[in-house]
């Protein structure tokens, strides 16, 4: 998972899911081949076929900053596809790696459980799960139960046994997670776990292996599911990231009732308050 195979191979989806009427350029009919050429790309974008070319072969280091922003015009990326090229066309220093967090703060977890009417749970880094609310627990899973190991959205979204009946619209969930890991990995292409990671996940999974080809990304700041409660209601839920300490891959996922319905069940949940809390005290390992 080279970082220039990376800029080539999300530039060429992007490029084949665009027809000419779709930019405002003729077509005669008898087109042989799906999406845009390289010099229609490179005529849309105002630069040089040898500036396009360049960047396509990964060699972003060798063209400007106003060539990438035109390419991302050209190709009409959404914002999070333009930050997921921007990353790789310009990654950022990496410190050297250190061991996955080791937990949350006292705070953190106290946040959590405040939280009495919505699951919530913090996810770290390379998607590992490391503190939750008992209403998270009771929607999605008993995160203590599940081995540190695979203890990552990666891991339970696409293997655990009961993720394809909890989320009503588990495809909706898959493609969000696969394109958190791709930004992820686009931010960070040298974290060794994390493509380990992603290899794996990729060896014990078609879905997982189809979505990653697909080159998805998508806005993974707010969003909305459907959860098959365990009350036999089926939940609609918002969420909503927040950060809530430095480490920019540390956030707090926020689950809210999107009807009324959902509101009365999670209050039921709430109140029966079987699942308890928990901050994972160890560093989750991914091998």
């Amino acid at each position: 998972m080279e970082t220039t195979n990376a800029i080539r191979d999300f530039l060429l989806s992007r490029r084949a899911r665009l027809r000419l009427q779709d930019v405002g350029l003729p077509d005669d009919g008898h087109r042989r081949v799906s999406g845009l050429r390289r010099e229609e790309v490179a005529l849309l974008a105002h630069v040089s076929v040898d500036h396009y070319i360049r960047l396509e072969r990964g060699q972003a280091w060798r063209v400007s900053d106003a060539v990438l922003h035109a390419v991302a015009d050209a190709l009409r990326l959404t914002p999070g596809e333009r930050g997921y090229l921007y990353s790789l066309a310009r990654p950022s220093p990496h410190p050297p790696e250190e061991p996955a967090g080791a937990g949350v703060r006292d705070s953190v977890q106290h946040l959590l459980d405040s939280l009495t009417d919505a699951p919530a749970y913090v996810v770290g880094r390379d998607g590992a799960v490391l503190a939750w609310n008992h209403l998270a627990a009771a929607v999605f899973t008993d995160f203590a139960l599940v081995p540190p190991g695979r203890r990552t959205i990666g891991w339970l979204v696409f293997t655990h046994p009961q993720a394809r009946t909890v989320y009503a619209d588990w495809e909706l969930k898959a493609r969000e997670t696969v394109a958190y890991l791709r930004t992820e990995w686009g931010a960070r292409p040298r974290d060794r776990a994390l493509a380990r990671q992603i290899r794996e996940l990729g060896d014990a999974d078609d879905c997982f292996r189809r979505l990653w080809s697909e080159q998805v990304v998508v806005d993974l700041t707010r969003g909305s599911t459907r959860i098959n409660g365990p009350s036999g209601v089926q939940l609609r839920l918002s969420w909503d990231t927040f950060r809530t300490t430095g480490d920019p891959h540390e956030v707090v996922i926020a689950y809210t009732a999107a009807d009324r319905d959902t509101s009365a069940a999670l209050r039921g949940l709430s109140a029966a308050g079987r699942t308890p809390s928990r901050r994972l005290p160890d560093a989750p390992s991914t091998s």
